[in-house]
């Protein structure tokens, strides 16, 4: 599957303390879309995700919803140019 399209991420809400970088590892992984997600300390996950268009779009989708136990508030998705510099999905340290 070809990887083409670039996206980073920033979710709102009650994201954290929910498994919400946990779960977006595995649906990463289910959808072979390559990069990493992180806490941040302003309670918001950050994630930049590499992939094919239709896998991005699957991912964004779960991302609006997030885990049983997340309440997704907002998700600013900012486009950015494919760089293929990831080989995995990984939860990296919170910034």
């Amino acid at each position: 599957m070809t990887k083409d399209t670039r996206v980073h991420i920033f979710v709102s809400g009650k994201v954290q303390g929910v498994y919400y970088r946990q779960n977006t590892l595995q649906k990463a992984q289910e959808l072979n879309i390559f990069g990493w997600v992180r806490n941040l300390s302003d309670g918001r996950v950050e994630s930049v995700m590499e992939g094919s268009k239709v896998n991005i779009d699957k991912m964004l989708t779960w991302c609006k919803e997030g885990p049983l136990d997340a309440k997704v508030e907002e998700v600013k998705i900012i486009d950015e140019e494919y760089k293929n510099e990831f080989l995995t999905f990984d939860i990296i340290k919170t910034l």
